[in-house]
């Protein structure tokens, strides 16, 4: 067995990795994965526009506008031009809600499943210092 990696990112990469599949996986009879579940729990949210959301998700602009094109495909989300022509509002339809509403209990599902794979103490310890770490490497330098 190879010795364990000392690459924070590696680590933090491959149990993202780990989680997404089981989120895939259980999102999967709704059409989506976590990815695409997460933004259109965000899209739920009035007024985002496209950067503000990329920003809000981590993401980088071209990268979401690349999996908006999804979900405006497949009707779930629109995006709407702002006030300044430059700038879209991202929208959700109501057969994206219709969409959450399917995946929601899918979702609680393999969260609850997690928390007992994991233990409900540590993934609340491991939220806060997964909030913590975002804080602290989002801050100006």
């Amino acid at each position: 067995m190879p010795a364990p990696t000392a690459c924070t990112c590696f680590r933090l990469r491959k149990l993202s990795r780990l989680l997404s599949q089981r989120y895939d996986a259980a999102l999967a009879p709704a059409g989506l994965n976590v990815n695409q579940f997460s933004i259109l729990r965000r899209a739920e949210r009035p007024r985002y526009t496209i950067g503000s959301l990329a920003a809000e998700l981590g993401m980088e602009r071209t990268t979401l506008s690349r999996d908006l094109r999804h979900l405006v495909d497949a009707g779930w989300l629109r995006l709407v031009a702002g006030d300044d022509a430059r700038r879209r509002h991202v929208v959700l339809t109501a057969a994206g809600r219709r969409t959450i509403e399917r995946a929601l209990p899918l979702w609680r599902g393999v969260q609850d499943e997690v928390e007992r794979d994991l233990g409900a103490t540590t993934v609340a310890k491991l939220h806060v210092d997964l909030d913590r770490a975002m804080q602290r490497l989002e801050a100006p330098r």
